[in-house]
C-alpha cells in the first residue's frame, strides 16, 4: 500500500467519517476556505486509481466509500514509520515521544496497563 499524499490523507479522513457519500459531502466538512469542487473531485478520482476507495454511479453522479480502512492504512502507515525513522523499533518510537514531552508519565503508565491487559485500545489519538 503506498503513502498517501498530504491532501490525499486529508480526504481519506472525511471518507472514513462519512462511510458514503458524494464529492459535495467532502467539501461540506472542510473548514473554510473550501477548497474548490475540482480539486476534491480530483483528488478523490486519485484516490479511486490507487484503490483506496470504491465508486458507484447512481445516474450521473458518484458515491464513494471506502476500499481500504482506516485502521489497516494506520497500520501499514505506522509500520513504515518505525521501520523508516526509529530503526524498527517501537521502543525508540515511544522513548522519542517521551524525550519530546509528547507522552507523559501517566500516558506511559496506561499503555504499560493496556499491554498487560492485552488490550487492544488505541494508544495514541484516541
Amino acid at each position: 500500500m503506498e503513502k498517501l499524499s498530504y491532501q490525499e490523507e486529508n480526504v481519506m479522513q472525511y471518507v472514513w467519517q462519512l462511510k458514503e457519500c458524494v464529492v459535495k459531502d467532502i467539501q461540506k466538512l472542510m473548514p473554510d476556505p473550501k477548497p474548490p469542487y475540482t480539486t476534491i473531485a480530483s483528488v478523490v478520482k486519485n484516490l479511486e486509481q490507487k484503490g483506496f476507495l470504491n465508486a458507484k454511479k447512481y445516474g450521473n453522479v458518484y458515491v464513494y466509500s471506502p476500499k481500504v480502512e482506516e485502521d489497516e492504512y494506520k497500520k501499514t502507515f505506522m509500520s513504515g514509520v518505525v521501520k523508516s525513522y526509529f530503526e524498527n523499533s517501537y521502543k525508540e518510537l515511544v522513548s522519542f515521544f517521551a524525550k519530546e514531552k509528547k507522552v507523559s508519565k501517566k500516558d506511559l503508565e496506561e499503555i504499560i496497563s493496556m499491554i498487560e491487559k492485552g488490550t487492544e485500545s488505541r494508544i495514541f489519538g484516541g
